[in-house]
């Protein structure tokens, strides 16, 4: 590789990221982190209006920018109605199945800054009491919030200040484990954002510029489609950093940097998805391309919102997505290996197709 990682940065970082919650649309205090965090490296964010963030740094060229991309919003919920047991009703946030948040801890954020902790059940949470537990359909309409509080009704409710629209965050359960292996709920994509900073730590300690002009957006409404749908206008090729899909028959593994050649919006760039491969084994990467077949990206998103640009997908293989996922140390620091392998490509002149 050539760049050196310190991979101690990226893990550290990514369990302070994965500890913050960021439901898509409850994004400002891990904003905050981040803008915090790259101001330590030497560089300064920028947020647009619907609060994305933006880090530009010179290039040791002039010329059209490489853009990057992460997303730092999770899956979560919101408070859709007070029942009047006390119990709260909700309604997704992202695309998740409610099995894989059944009887999982979790966070009501009300807009007073107040936080009360609660477990995500089914209507029906006892087979000893319900013949039909085991087997009633999940869906929203028999999902609810058990509130770790006194409350019996609603009144009582929104005496504590809940009321209707309040976030409701997912315990994220993190584990850094001695294997290399890390557990945690939303390494999609805190990972990726991790693997993005790991390489803004070494462009910092090591005093190098990217090849070209370098644009890193992080984004907070790609968990709903819309992240990067925005691209500043200098921005030539976007590079989004997301994780990489694993299962039936996708060759990825946890140890992966995954390089996506098509998802469910279509084929990315040729030459830039060529070139990635390149890199990644001129390098001595642990990688795979593979197909994600019910998958979209804030490459995806850009290229939906008009941005002519050319556009490709990376990202740490990660088992159980969009459930209790799970990655290795490995996977995101050969993505950030890559990335680092790719700014510092000076422009390859892609031929037009």
């Amino acid at each position: 590789m050539g760049m050196t990682l310190n991979e101690n940065y990226i893990v550290e970082l990514l369990k302070k990221l994965l500890e913050t919650p960021s439901p898509t649309g409850y994004t400002r205090a891990i904003m905050s982190l981040l803008s915090e965090e790259a101001g330590k490296l030497g560089y300064a964010m920028q947020f647009t209006p619907k609060g994305n963030g933006i880090l530009t740094i010179d290039g040791a060229e002039s010329g059209p920018a490489i853009g990057l991309s992460a997303h730092v919003d999770t899956l979560g919920a919101m408070v859709r109605a007070i029942k009047p047991g006390g119990t709260l009703r909700f309604t997704l946030i992202g695309g998740y199945m409610l099995g894989s948040v059944e009887n999982e801890y979790c966070t009501v954020h009300t807009r007073d800054g107040r936080t009360y902790t609660g477990t995500i059940m089914t209507t029906k949470p006892s087979v000893h009491v319900y013949a039909d537990a085991r087997d009633f359909k999940r869906e929203e309409a028999v999902m609810e919030v058990r509130l770790d509080q006194q409350v019996k009704t609603a009144a009582d409710v929104r005496a504590m200040g809940i009321e209707v629209g309040d976030f409701i965050s997912f315990d994220p359960r993190v584990q850094l484990l001695p294997s290399g292996y890390i557990k945690s709920r939303h390494l999609d994509d805190k990972a990726g954002v991790a693997a993005v900073f790991g390489l803004l730590e070494g462009l910092a300690r090591e005093g190098v510029k990217p090849a070209r002009p370098l644009k890193i957006l992080f984004s907070t409404y790609e968990e709903v489609g819309h992240g990067a749908s925005w691209l500043p206008g200098d921005i030539a090729e976007l590079l989004a950093v997301d994780m990489g899909a694993m299962g039936d028959d996708l060759s990825c593994t946890e140890l992966d940097v995954s390089i996506c050649a098509k998802d469910s919006s279509g084929p990315y760039d040729y030459a830039m998805t060529s070139r990635l491969i390149e890199l990644a084994k001129r390098e001595g990467l642990s990688y795979v391309v593979d197909v994600y077949p019910q998958y979209s990206s804030d490459a995806s998103a850009a290229l939906r919102g008009g941005s002519n640009i050319r556009a490709a997908l990376i990202g740490p293989g990660v088992h159980a997505s969009h459930a209790m996922e799970r990655t290795h140390r490995q996977a995101i620091v050969h993505t950030a290996a890559l990335l680092a392998a790719y700014v510092q490509e000076p422009a390859p002149g892609y031929p037009q197709e």
